[in-house]
């Protein structure tokens, strides 16, 4: 299984999420693959911000040796599943894929825990430490509903 999320500039929301999934996935012992990216290429190259890269840690979770991304369209054909972390981000995909995005394999990332609610998960980047804290606790239940979901199936 490989698994992108994605946010708007791979600096916030995405690199947590993936951590959060790669750290669910090696408890469970599951060969998957986690990545993220961002439909904004102004990041590129970046860490991810200072504030989430301090929630991260608090959580026991080192990102700062990750590096933001944009994503292209070839990564509608690499990943098995794609996670938006918002609507507008969902947008954002369905331009970039020019064509190649499956809409059976690309979701809003809340949608596991919230079916169809289409929720997002707030972009904060503006705001205080606490939203990157109520952030990282929205992506956390997400990704114990994916992990719930795919590597334990209901028969």
């Amino acid at each position: 299984m490989k698994i992108l999320m994605v946010c708007l500039g791979n600096i916030c929301r995405s690199p947590m999420a993936e951590a959060v999934l790669r750290k669910k996935v090696k408890e469970n012992h599951l060969d998957w693959e986690v990545d993220s990216a961002g439909t904004e290429a102004y990041h590129a190259g970046e860490a991810p911000h200072p504030l989430a890269r301090k929630v991260a840690a608090l959580h026991g979770l080192d990102i700062s040796g990750y590096r933001a991304r944009r994503l292209t369209p070839g990564d509608f054909l690499t990943y098995d599943r794609i996670y938006a972390l918002a609507p507008d981000v969902l947008e954002e995909m369905a331009y970039i894929a020019k064509g190649q995005m499956d809409p059976a394999k690309v979701d809003i990332l809340l949608n596991e825990v919230y079916p169809g609610e289409n929720r997002e998960v707030p972009d904060p980047w503006y705001g205080p430490e606490s939203g990157f804290e109520k952030a990282y606790q929205l992506i956390e239940k997400a990704c114990d509903k994916i992990i719930g979901h795919y590597a334990h199936p209901r028969s």
